[in-house]
């Protein structure tokens, strides 16, 4: 390929530059003071011109499309064929396109190998002149013989690169489409919880239902059943019972209260029995709480209980002042809301500060706890003393130890002297299950209300007797004596001794029932289960009373059979 591009107007000559981004070569006009003529064939000897035309006919002009071999016109002589070289011939000279010559190489910006270093135009801008090639001959630049460069499509512009504006499409586009599929996975997940939360409140609200149905505590599903094997919600369920009497060892007199533990609907319960409360020892002889916890001992009145209430106490804790007081202190004092102000029983003159203030969330150590449960007012009724008793014991319960090891070493810290049928273990094992309800607010006190002759009413059989104590959880055995229970209606007071000798002496169980507000013409001998109606027969004609005063009705709570005196029993006649 030329350096030098001559126009053939033997003024304006171009030389080689370089290549443009297309692969293009790119020329630039050579200064006139630094313009040469090209000959090609300098080196050879030839004086032809190829492009100075003289008009001589028969001048052939420069083929280069015939494989490199030139046609010259040198007057008269022929052709030259094309000698090879096969190493026996000699070898023409090749036709050098560059016109080197066997002189220097040539260099593309513009170094000639004949001259030294040319200076550059400046600013002078590449021309291409409008030429059209040779025919046959590609377009593009020429290359030399031998210089056979490797050419790759990727060295040139015009290699097609992604454009960058379509990336971004794409990237949009992906976008878009994992924004969608994120909001549908989202839906997917939201509702996923919302069913497995609906399943979730389902299955609390069946297990809710089935512990309320098993406690016996749905509204509706209570049955009330009658006694004599049938057993009902109530009787069904399992209670622990042990019944503290507390000695009053300073001043004398007795508090007694029922421990409940009913381990169905897990509840503790206090049931504070007055003092007053009608009972009937083994001889029929009717006598009070107070006279039996005297007279008959721990297990004697642990028998009248069970035969008044219909209970089965477990066992009896007999806790006097000075045990109490040492209690209070090893669990470390109690906190309950107090309704008296207290006076110290050791004070030796009058008007001195109270041991306990009334107002709510008192502490009481060891002393006052036992001043306050034992404390009762001038005019006060025995009932007021026993609630200020219960609070001192449920105060307790909330300040001992849930832990049943615990409780028994605390128990045992107490060296008192139990009842055989209570030891250290089972009382503590006992309290700590009671503690545990009491701190859980789980635990409460009730009075048991007697009438004024101290026997139970029926709403007293129904309040705190039958839903409290289970009624009659303790069913009597087949060779066991029929329980009567007598109430006076007759308007004569002595009936009831004479009524009670009868019964006894027949091998009957005799239960105070008490006096009637009014008298009744008739006696009555109810029963409420069918299977006591011929104990009812046998107890209306041991009293002398016709089977016509057999009946079936309300039966009071411990007994099998009720028998109403009326103005028409005659004791002489029994």
């Amino acid at each position: 390929m030329n350096d030098r591009y001559d126009a053939g107007y033997g003024s304006d000559q171009y030389e080689l530059v370089g290549y443009d981004e297309y692969g293009q070569p790119v020329y630039r006009q050579i200064p006139a003071q630094q313009q040469q003529t090209y000959d090609p064939y300098a080196g050879q000897g030839y004086g032809y011109d190829p492009y100075a035309g003289d008009g001589r006919q028969g001048t052939q002009p420069y083929d280069p499309g015939r494989q490199g071999q030139p046609s010259y016109d040198t007057g008269q002589q022929a052709p030259v064929p094309p000698v090879h070289d096969t190493g026996q011939q000699p070898v023409t000279p090749a036709y050098d396109p560059y016109g080197t010559g066997g002189q220097a190489a040539y260099d593309p910006y513009g170094q000639a190998a004949t001259s030294g270093r040319q200076p550059r135009v400046a600013e002078q801008t590449a021309h291409i002149p409008q030429q059209a090639g040779p025919v046959g001959e590609p377009a593009g630049p020429r290359q030399a013989p031998g210089d056979e460069r490797d050419y790759h499509t990727e060295q040139f512009a015009f290699v097609e690169v992604p454009d960058g504006d379509s990336e971004d499409v794409i990237d949009w586009l992906n976008f878009t489409e994992n924004r969608t599929e994120r909001r549908e996975e989202a839906k997917r997940r939201a509702r996923s919880r919302t069913i497995a939360l609906v399943v979730v409140l389902a299955l609390v609200a069946v297990g809710g239902a089935g512990y309320l149905w098993y406690a016996g505590k749905l509204p509706g599903l209570s049955s009330s059943g009658s006694k004599g094997g049938t057993t009902t919600s109530e009787a069904a369920q399992k209670r622990d019972v042990v019944v503290v009497h507390l000695h009053n060892t300073s001043g004398g007199g007795t508090s007694t209260a029922l421990l409940v533990d009913n381990t169905t609907t897990k509840q503790g319960t206090t049931v504070l029995l007055p003092n007053s409360l009608a009972m009937t020892d083994d001889d029929g002889t009717t006598t009070t709480l107070a006279k039996s916890v005297g007279d008959d001992g721990s297990s004697g009145t642990r028998d009248q209980l069970d035969t008044v209430l219909g209970t089965n106490i477990e066992g009896t804790w007999r806790l006097d002042t000075p045990y109490l007081q040492n209690l209070v202190e090893l669990v470390g004092n109690i906190d309950i809301d107090t309704n008296a102000d207290v006076p110290d029983p050791d004070a030796k003159k009058k008007g001195e500060a109270p041991l306990v203030h009334k107002g709510k969330d008192q502490t009481l150590s060891g002393k006052a706890a036992v001043a306050y449960a034992t404390y009762r007012a001038s005019g006060e009724a025995q009932n007021a003393q026993l609630e200020r008793f219960g609070q001192v014991m449920q105060g307790v319960l909330r300040k001992m130890s849930s832990d049943s090891s615990a409780a028994t070493v605390t128990v045992q810290t107490l060296a008192q002297i139990l009842d055989p049928s209570l030891t250290d273990k089972d009382l503590g094992t006992f309290l700590a299950k009671l503690a545990d309800l009491a701190k859980g607010g789980d635990y409460k006190t009730a009075l048991l209300p007697v009438q004024s002759d101290g026997t139970l009413s029926a709403q007293t059989s129904s309040s705190v007797v039958k839903d409290i104590l289970g009624g009659t959880a303790k069913s009597p055995s087949a060779d066991a004596a029929v329980r009567v229970s007598v109430q006076n209606a007759s308007g004569a007071k002595d009936n009831t001794d004479k009524a009670r000798v009868v019964l006894v002496n027949g091998g009957y169980t005799f239960l105070e029932g008490g006096t009637a507000s009014g008298t009744q013409a008739t006696s009555k001998v109810l029963y409420s289960d069918a299977a006591d109606k011929e104990n009812a027969t046998e107890v209306a004609k041991t009293l002398g009373l016709g089977t016509g005063a057999v009946a079936k009705g309300t039966v009071g709570s411990g007994a099998d059979v009720s028998v109403v005196l009326g103005q028409d029993y005659k004791p002489s006649s029994s």
